[in-house]
């Protein structure tokens, strides 16, 4: 049942946009109609499969994964017979390989839940071309479900790709005046990065194949990552960063890769902010979760630094630009730079803390910028303005809409009891404690909220109180559209800010299926990974020892590598000691009982001038 409800979160967006794009012209009601019902479908799946997460993981992961899938779908190269059998020798093997963890899963959930909010947002948004608008939407749901739920690396970069198309067009199409610029300024930088990221995938890949005296490349991501780890030079690991950080950071975006991403938003229709906002931005961030820190842990804490400063910039700029922008619409974007900010720094804490912080953080963005697009979009359905100079005090003729305006606002900044606040507080304090980075990393994440704050309420204050001001010509309100929100819009609002509240009140709903799982896949690779069987530069400073020649034979899994650091988790010890022998011998100057990752940070700032 878990593999069926799996695929069919992957396949019946697919199927309903081929079915939706040869409906006949006079059919665009049964368009949204069939998107709708899709949207609901794969809403029941996620929640089904949500309800079979495990508790508890085993040392590769391999028990949390729910509805896995996994079958050989391209194959290239020379095939030999074995028992009967053709089996591939030499080339490069691509598998269909799925399957939903603590960490992906949430995501999902967040994607099957927005998009049937965005389809009912759009019944009377959308009036032109309505056909090819939703089978774009559904093409990139099932692009979005595809990219969480790949275990493939070469299949997720398929997927974190083709989510670029359908968005070009929904924006292109369907946006505002400036929509082809922003279409292809979002495509162009998206690309170009993606480009890079598609390089040092093939080389780690190639070289994992070679490590492994393998003729076959394949491209499945424990194997990969394990190898990574284990074998990988610092130098690699740090170029190997650097290539996936080019088509990650953009996406988050991070600065100051993020000059795209305010004209994406404030162009695209609502739906296509809320799904950009919800869920495409999470694609950059759960790459550097799924892929970058697990692969390349090494090539992580050579750049955590540098991570953390360009988040708190982010955090800090995208605050001072809200300050300066008229726009409702784009001054929630530049918050998502902010917002964003602050997911990059809790993840780059390299702390349990701080990367579950980083995970909630994601899940509560989602949820409250997703709302505060959905708020904005349907006052600008009204008064076609979004320009706090030509509309004001709508708290006296709109209240519910003011009512839901003040509590995703209040979430947005962090208000202790709504779902902002959790995830703030945790990647801050992450930051504070972080023996990578240090106290002044959070100091200045601390400063951005209460710039943060400032604006948003600000903005919130001029939008709802004060003098009422109104567009003199307001057609679709003399058309009979009411002016307070209706059924229909309360209705898409409702569910989020049930999340706001729940998730504010009990944030364990997704950090206790989550902390194994970031202990297990992420954190026991960065104690497995500093051994006495490698040469490290860092600021200054050198660990030597010497290589084991028996530790990775050629074809391992590298499983041992992951199981002595996952058994050895709390401590750290493990990742410490040389195990090729009996007794286990501890490199100089790391003590039992001290992770030799925070040990080496703390080193490092020691050593500074």
């Amino acid at each position: 049942m878990d593999v069926f409800s799996l695929n069919v979160l992957i396949f019946l967006p697919l199927a309903a946009a081929v079915l939706i794009a040869l409906l006949p012209a006079a059919r665009e009601r049964l368009a949204a109609v069939v998107a709708l019902w899709v949207g609901l479908v794969t809403l029941a799946a996620a929640v089904c499969l949500w309800g079979r997460l495990p508790a508890t993981v085993d040392a590769d992961g391999a028990a949390a994964l729910v509805g896995r899938t996994d079958v050989s779908w391209i194959a290239v190269g020379e095939r030999a017979l074995v028992d009967g059998a053709a089996v591939l020798q030499h080339g490069f093997e691509l598998r269909y390989h799925v399957g939903l963890d603590a960490i992906s899963l949430p995501l999902v959930v967040l994607t099957a839940l927005l998009v049937p909010l965005s389809v009912l947002c759009s019944l009377t948004a959308i009036r032109t071309r309505v056909r090819e608008y939703y089978a774009w939407l559904m093409l990139l749901t099932a692009a979005m479900f595809g990219v969480f739920a790949a275990r493939d690396l070469l299949l997720f970069y398929i997927f974190f790709e083709f989510t670029l198309v359908p968005l070009y067009f929904l924006i292109g199409i369907w946006g505002g005046e400036q929509r082809r610029y922003a279409a292809s300024k979002f495509f162009i930088f998206t690309f170009v990065g993606s480009v890079v990221t598609f390089a040092g995938i093939l080389y780690l890949a190639i070289r994992a194949a070679q490590i492994a005296n393998s003729g076959v490349v394949s491209f499945d991501l424990v194997r990969l990552c394990t190898i990574a780890v284990s074998q990988l030079s610092l130098s690699e690991q740090s170029l190997l960063f650097f290539a996936l950080f080019c088509g990650f950071a953009i996406k988050v975006p991070l600065f100051p890769l993020h000059t795209w991403l305010p004209l994406a938003h404030t162009e695209a229709p609502t739906a296509g902010s809320v799904l950009l906002a919800g869920i495409l931005l999470k694609l950059g961030t759960y790459g550097f979760l799924r892929v970058a820190l697990p692969a390349v842990p090494l090539g992580a804490l050579e750049w955590a630094q540098v991570m953390a400063a360009l988040a708190v910039i982010g955090i800090i700029y995208g605050a001072l630009c809200c300050w300066v922008q008229s726009d409702v619409k784009k001054l929630v974007a530049y918050s998502s730079v902010s917002h964003l900010g602050f997911c990059m720094l809790g993840m780059f804490a390299l702390t349990p803390l701080g990367l579950s912080g980083s995970m909630l953080y994601m899940i509560n963005h989602g949820i409250s910028t997703g709302a505060l697009f959905l708020v904005v979009g349907m006052i600008y359905e009204r008064y076609h303005t979004r320009d706090l100079e030509q509309i004001g005090g709508l708290a006296r003729t709109m209240p519910v809409m003011a009512f839901f305006l003040v509590l995703f606002t209040l979430s947005s900044i962090g208000l202790p009891g709504l779902n902002g606040f959790v995830s703030e507080f945790t990647t801050l304090l992450a930051a504070f404690h972080s023996t990578t980075l240090g106290p002044w990393y959070g100091g200045l994440g601390a400063a951005g909220i209460l710039l943060g704050a400032i604006y948003m309420l600000y903005a919130v204050g001029k939008l709802l109180f004060g003098p009422l001001k109104e567009p003199e010509h307001t057609p679709d309100l003399s058309q009979g559209l009411s002016r307070d929100l209706n059924a229909r819009e309360i209705l898409i609002l409702t569910p989020l800010a049930v999340l706001v509240v729940y998730l504010g009140v009990w944030p364990r709903a997704v950090t206790d299926p989550l902390d194994p799982v970031l202990q297990t896949q992420i954190l026991a690779r960065f104690e497995t990974q500093i051994r006495p069987d490698r040469t490290y530069v860092h600021a200054g400073l050198s660990t030597f020892g010497e290589r084991d020649e028996h530790e990775l034979e050629a074809g391992a899994t590298g499983r041992h590598w992951l199981e002595t650091g996952a058994e050895n988790s709390d401590t750290g010890a493990d990742a410490a000691s040389d195990d090729s022998g009996p007794e286990r011998r501890l490199r100089p100057g790391v003590a039992a009982g001290q992770n030799p990752v925070a040990q080496r940070g703390q080193a490092t700032r020691e050593a500074r001038p």
